[in-house]
């Protein structure tokens, strides 16, 4: 299997994000985004899933969160989609129940080619801290849109929204990890009857 790394930069009028991976990491994380609470679970996801991350972000933090989170989201899919190139050789599938105190919540994937998100999740409270919880799918539906797989995250049930967050970020990053290993009954092939995982 070919090294699975990728580079991309993205700026526009609201934010100016770089993101580097390395999908065959040890979950070494490299984040500032200027949100605290995101580069946290970003860090989980970087550390859960194994894939080497680096991401560095200023955006308009004096209006809101908003932009830089989605766009955030957008750029982490490119490169992930850059770096997976025709996802040869992948396990492809995977869900897990992920368990944290008093919060279980899943995920499952299906690294497809189509991108598609369902969600699943409520918060009790608009805010963790400073954060606006409402943006935790936008970064999930950003990086499913742009990564190209499909993703279902289901909170079963939870009473700390922190917690609720950081299973939503922990489960996918699981998920992420064991749908990207590389299969070794058909190293080289596209798991796909089509040939192609392309969308």
């Amino acid at each position: 299997m070919a090294q699975r790394s990728a580079d991309i930069s993205r700026k526009t009028r609201e934010t100016d994000i770089s993101v580097s991976v390395h999908v065959d990491g040890s979950g070494k994380s490299d984040i500032a985004t200027g949100v605290g609470f995101f580069d946290h679970m970003l860090d989980q996801l970087s550390r859960h899933s194994l894939i080497d991350m680096s991401v560095k972000a200023k955006g308009d933090l004096h209006i809101d969160d908003h932009h830089t989170v989605e766009d955030t989201g957008i750029a982490l899919g490119q490169a992930l989609a850059k770096a997976l190139a025709e996802r040869r050789g992948i396990m492809r599938y995977a869900s897990i129940d992920l368990a944290m105190d008093e919060t279980l919540t899943r995920a499952a994937i299906d690294v497809s080619g189509r991108p598609f998100l369902v969600w699943n999740v409520s918060f009790s409270s608009p805010k963790i801290g400073t954060f606006d919880t409402e943006l935790v799918r936008e970064f999930f539906q950003a990086l499913a849109q742009n990564a190209g797989i499909t993703l279902h995250v289901t909170n079963h049930y939870g009473a700390n929204n922190h917690h609720i967050a950081e299973t939503c970020f922990k489960a996918v990053a699981r998920v992420l990890r064991a749908a990207l290993e590389p299969d070794p009954r058909q190293p080289n092939a596209v798991p796909s009857t089509k040939g192609s995982l392309k969308g």
